[in-house]
C-alpha cells in the first residue's frame, strides 16, 4: 500500500506519532505533501541544514537549525478545527537528548486532542525506550515493478527499451533499487549499451549491495553441469522454482542442507541461481550484530526488507547453524542472537514473496528444534558422502576442469567428498604430478572426523530427504573401524 494512504489512515486513527523509515526521503517528502495538499493540511518540514519549510505555503521559510524549536513547531502550528504534520528529517541523530526526548514525548501525548501530529523521517527506526509506545513505525517501500516499469519508460523508447520477456528481465534486474538508484542504472545502461541492459543494471545493483553488508549479491557461473550428483535435490530445485504467477499463492519457501564439510552444499545454492536464472543474494548472519541497542533488530528488518525487494531471487545462508549458535542463551550477548533467530523464523514462515531461501548446516544440533518444523522450509535435505558412481562423475568434471589426461590412473577414493575429489585435482595440477601423488596430501573427512560422521548419519536417517535419491535418507552400514561407508553394491 502506498506511504500516502497508510499514513491518512494512521492520521484519521488519531496516531498522534508517526516513525517513517525511508531510504528515499525526498520521494517520501513527495508523498506526504501531496497527502497534506489534498486533505488540506498544514505541513511543516524540518532539517537540519534547511531549518522549517513549509511547502504548502508560499515564501514561508524559517532558518532554525534547533532541533528543539524544531519539535516545538507541533504546537506553534496547532488549530482546533485544522490537522497539521510537522515532518522531522534524520531526528533520529538528536534522541540522546533528555531535554528533546521528553518534548517530543509531551508533544506526541498533546497531539491527540490538538490533531498536531509529529512525523520523524528515518532510514531506520532507533526508537529510545521513552518513545516507544508514543510512536508507530512506517516503513516506505521500495518501488514496485510498475513504477520501475514508469521509469524505464520515461528515460527510453523505441530500440531502447526491450520488450517482453526481456523488459522483464530489466525489471528483475531492478528490483530493490531506490528510484533515485534505478534511473542512476538505467541511465548508465543506456550510455554503456545503447538499451535499457540486465546485465548493467545488474552491475550496480552489486555495488549498492556492498556498501551495506548486510546482504552481497554473488555473480557466478556454476551450473549443475559443474557438480556431479545430488540428482533428487537438483530435481526438487528445480521443480519448486518452476515459473509461477507473480501473484500465486505457491511460492517456494527453501530448504535446509545438512551434511558433513565439502559434500557440495554451497556448490549447489551457487549454482542453482544460474540454473534457474534468478540472483543469488548471501545474507550475513554476523554482519547483522551491531554495537548499539537496537542496531541488530534495526539490522535484521533492513536485510529482510532488501531481500523482499529483489524478488525474486534466492537467499543463501550459508553455515547457519554456527550463525544462530547464541539462540539457546548461552551466547552472552543479551539475547540478540534469540531475537535474530525469532525475527528469521517469523519471515520464514509467513513470507509470501517469490524468495527461496537455501540454508545449509554442518552440525544439527546447534540448531533449536522450531526451526526444523514444517512450513520454515520445503525440505530438509541430507548431502552424505557420494556414493561410487557420483564420484566417477565428479571425477570427470575435475578432471576436465584441471586438464588432467583421462588415461592417468586415479587413487582409491572411496569414503572421498566432492571437495577432496577437486583438491586433488588441483593439488595435482599445481605441483604437477600424478593424482595418486597428490591424494597423500588428502585426510578425507571420513576419517578425520569419522565419530561425527555417523553421529549425523544416524540422526539424519528417517529425519530427512535424500539428496541423492527420491525419498527419505536412510544411514548406510558403516564400518565399525573407521567410520567409512561401506560401497551400495555391496548390501
Amino acid at each position: 500500500m502506498p506511504l500516502a494512504n497508510v499514513l491518512r489512515e494512521y492520521v484519521d486513527a488519531c496516531f498522534s506519532g508517526v516513525w517513517i523509515e525511508s531510504d528515499e526521503q525526498r520521494e517520501a517528502i513527495l508523498e506526504v505533501t501531496q497527502l497534506c495538499r489534498e486533505e488540506t493540511w498544514r505541513l511543516a518540514v524540518w532539517d537540519l541544514y534547511r531549518g522549517v519549510q513549509f511547502p504548502l505555503e508560499p515564501a514561508t521559510e524559517t532558518a532554525t537549525t534547533d532541533p528543539l524549536a524544531a519539535v516545538g513547531l507541533a504546537h506553534d502550528l496547532a488549530e482546533p478545527v485544522q490537522t497539521s504534520l510537522v515532518v522531522l528529517v534524520n531526528f533520529h541523530h538528536f534522541l540522546g537528548s533528555a531535554e528533546i526526548i521528553q518534548a517530543l514525548a509531551h508533544h506526541v501525548e498533546q497531539g491527540k486532542q490538538q490533531r498536531s501530529f509529529v512525523v520523524i523521517l528515518s532510514p531506520q527506526a532507533e526508537l529510545p525506550r521513552e518513545l516507544e509506545k508514543l510512536f508507530v513505525v512506517l516503513r516506505h517501500e521500495l518501488p514496485s515493478r510498475e513504477q520501475l516499469a514508469v521509469i524505464a519508460h520515461e528515460l527510453a523508447s523505441g530500440e531502447e527499451l526491450p520488450t517482453g520477456e526481456q523488459f522483464n528481465a530489466v525489471l528483475d534486474a531492478a528490483a530493490g533499487l531506490t528510484r533515485y538508484e534505478a534511473e542512476g542504472a538505467f541511465s548508465l545502461s543506456l550510455v554503456r549499451e545503447g538499451r535499457l541492459s540486465p546485465a548493467t543494471i545488474l552491475t550496480l545493483k552489486v555495488q549498492q549491495l556492498q556498501q551495506t553488508n548486510l546482504v552481497t549479491m554473488r555473480a557466478g557461473r556454476e551450473r549443475f553441469a559443474d557438480l556431479g550428483g545430488l540428482a533428487a535435490l537438483k530435481s526438487f530445485c528445480l521443480r519448486a522454482l518452476r515459473p509461477q504467477p507473480p501473484d500465486s499463492p505457491v511460492q517456494p519457501k527453501g530448504v535446509l542442507l545438512l551434511s558433513p564439510p565439502g559434500c557440495g552444499k554451497s556448490a549447489i545454492a551457487k549454482a542453482l541461481g544460474s540454473e534457474v536464472n534468478r540472483p543469488t543474494l548471501r545474507l550475513n548472519l554476523g554482519a547483522l550484530m551491531g554495537s548499539l541497542v537496537g542496531q541488530t533488530e534495526a539490522n535484521t528488518r533492513r536485510a529482510i526488507a532488501i531481500i523482499e525487494a529483489m524478488a525474486p531471487c534466492l537467499v543463501f545462508i550459508d553455515e547457519i547453524d554456527k550463525g544462530l549458535s547464541g539462540v539457546g542463551g548461552q551466547a552472552g550477548d543479551g539475547g540478540v542472537s534469540a531475537r535474530i533467530f525469532g525475527t528469521l523464523l517469523t519471515w520464514l514462515s509467513d513470507h509470501t514473496s517469490q524468495v527461496m531461501v537455501i540454508a545449509t548446516a554442518n552440525l544439527i544440533e546447534r540448531l533449536p528444534p522450531e526451526f526444523l518444523r514444517a512450513e520454515r522450509f520445503d525440505g530438509v535435505f541430507f548431502l552424505d558422502l557420494p556414493t561410487a558412481e557420483e564420484r566417477t562423475a565428479i571425477w570427470k568434471i575435475h578432471r576436465a576442469a584441471f586438464r588432467i589426461q583421462e588415461a592417468e590412473s586415479q587413487p582409491a577414493d572411496e569414503g572421498w567428498t566432492g571437495a577432496e575429489i577437486r583438491a586433488c585435482c588441483r593439488l595435482a595440477a599445481l605441483l604437477d604430478v600424478p593424482l595418486t601423488t597428490a591424494a597423500q596430501q588428502i585426510v578425507p573427512v571420513s576419517i578425520s572426523a569419522a565419530e561425527q560422521l555417523h553421529q549425523l548419519r544416524q540422526w539424519a536417517s528417517g529425519r530427512c530427504l535424500s539428496a541423492h535419491e527420491p525419498g527419505i535418507y536412510q544411514a548406510p552400514v558403516s564400518t565399525k573401524r573407521r567410520g567409512v561407508r561401506l560401497d551400495p553394491s555391496a548390501n
